[in-house]
């Protein structure tokens, strides 16, 4: 029942404006941070092929 004391729903919907702007604005945020660190994965993956077939070129040569 303590938690029916800590909960705040208010009667003026408006106040409910600057907390979703503030979770879209992360959610956004949070969005952009992911496809960054898949193209940077794709991005390295790549190099490593890269990397492994010259090491595997070389490898064949000696």
């Amino acid at each position: 029942m303590l938690v029916q004391f800590m909960l705040y729903f208010p009667e003026d919907k408006r106040e409910y404006i600057p907390s979703f702007i503030t979770l879209v604005i992360f959610f956004i945020a949070a969005f952009m941070v992911f496809r960054l660190i898949v193209k940077r994965s794709r991005k390295e993956a790549e190099e490593a092929e890269k990397l492994i077939q010259k090491v595997n070129e070389s490898h064949k040569d000696s």
